[in-house]
């Protein structure tokens, strides 16, 4: 049993869709498969993996420095114990051979983006849903419905009010019982007109999340503050920068409501900081990471043990990115939940074909691996790439 070979293709999901920060018009992502000798019903063993939406395609550091070290490697040294299957932490070693520490950067999303597919592949040699695999590993039953909400209200060129609120109006058609919007990119006074329309459209049927995508400094952060805490969101998201953990922990004084960030931290070590420093309430407050843009699951669940030693509960996570990735994560280790992007970033969002939101919730499907092939068109790009 061995990884033949490690494929990856850099593809576009632009969108004229813009946050506090960034426009997407030019945004790439890693589409990587990591390719083994095993055959599972007469097809090749293939694990797919992707990066997440916000940073850009890796394929540079994927195939000038991680790809490599895999190839490179004794196959025997990649193996479990009793030699069967992948281990994902042993391959999570090799890629971070004479690797220094800190300095986490892009790196941290091109192993995260191989992590995945590596994971996909050990899930379907077991021949498991990876959620289940991951359950059974933590000696836990499995807890296959998931809370997920719908992310989106993005400023788009000419869109108004009415605009977004149909957008919100559509997710709550389609079962969801929590929306996100974006703010920040726009005025306070706007802003709040728009959380305003929002609110009003919902009406109570859902509740609103707002993202400000770290774009506030702590003068700013505080105003909005003191204007959110109007409104009975779900909670009031990365107001400023991620690093910036006094800022963060100052906004608690003036936000009672929950607060949420941690998405653009690439390390168990800045989760750490985050916890020691920002000022988060374990009762409250919710855990962003994306185990795809923090060097995948393996580092993820040194996060988790982080989280442990912090008093925090796992089903105060709710991971960032919208892949179903993270959905298994939930799923398998007890998450609080996922996001989800009900009509962006495709094909790479969402869920599989047959899954549906019911009450906020969604159902994992019972299909190997992370459940890629359960999605159409995702599967399609996927085996144009190695099968």
């Amino acid at each position: 049993m061995r990884i033949i070979d490690i494929c990856e293709v850099t593809k576009p999901i632009s969108s004229p869709i813009r946050n506090a920060y960034i426009d997407f018009t030019r945004m790439t992502t890693s589409l990587v498969a990591v390719v083994t000798d095993v055959e599972r019903d007469g097809r090749r063993v293939v694990g797919y993996g992707f990066n997440s939406n916000g940073r850009y395609g890796q394929g540079g550091l994927i195939r000038e420095r991680f790809r490599d070290r895999i190839l490179e490697a004794d196959p025997k040294s990649l193996l479990n114990d009793e030699g069967d299957n992948l281990d994902p932490h042993r391959v999570w070693a090799a890629m971070m051979t004479n690797e220094k520490p800190g300095g986490h950067g892009e790196r941290s999303v091109a192993v995260g983006t191989i992590d995945m597919a590596v994971w996909d592949a050990t899930a379907k040699i077991a021949g498991l849903p990876l959620f289940r695999l991951l359950a059974r590993m933590k000696g836990r039953e499995a807890a296959p419905r998931v809370f997920v909400y719908a992310a989106g209200g993005y400023y788009y060129p000419g869109k108004d009010d009415t605009q977004l609120c149909a957008e919100m109006r559509g997710y709550l058609n389609r079962g969801y019982t929590v929306v996100k919007m974006k703010i920040g990119g726009a005025p306070i006074d706007e802003d709040r007109r728009r959380i305003e329309a929002v609110l009003d459209e919902i009406d109570g049927a859902a509740q609103l999340a707002v993202d400000a995508n770290g774009r506030f400094d702590l003068e700013t952060a505080v105003a909005y503050a003191k204007m959110l805490r109007d409104y009975p969101l779900f909670w009031y998201e990365e107001a400023g920068d991620p690093l910036d953990y006094a800022l963060q922990a100052g906004l608690a004084e003036f936000y009672p409501g929950p607060m949420a960030t941690g998405e653009n931290l690439f390390s168990h070590q800045d989760a750490r900081n985050l916890l020691r420093y920002g000022g988060m309430r374990p009762d409250r407050d919710w855990l962003q990471f994306d185990c795809a843009l923090a060097y995948g699951l393996v580092e993820y669940l040194r996060t988790l043990d982080e989280l442990d030693k912090a008093g925090w509960s796992p089903s105060r996570c709710v991971p960032h990115g919208g892949h179903q990735m993270s959905l298994n994560i939930a799923a398998g280790l007890g998450l609080g939940g996922n996001e989800s992007y009900p009509d962006l970033f495709q094909p790479y969002g969402g869920f599989p074909d047959t899954v549906t939101v019911e009450d906020g919730h969604i159902v994992m499907p019972d299909l190997p691996g992370i459940g890629f092939e359960g999605k159409a068109d995702l599967i399609r790009e996927m085996r144009a790439l190695a099968e």
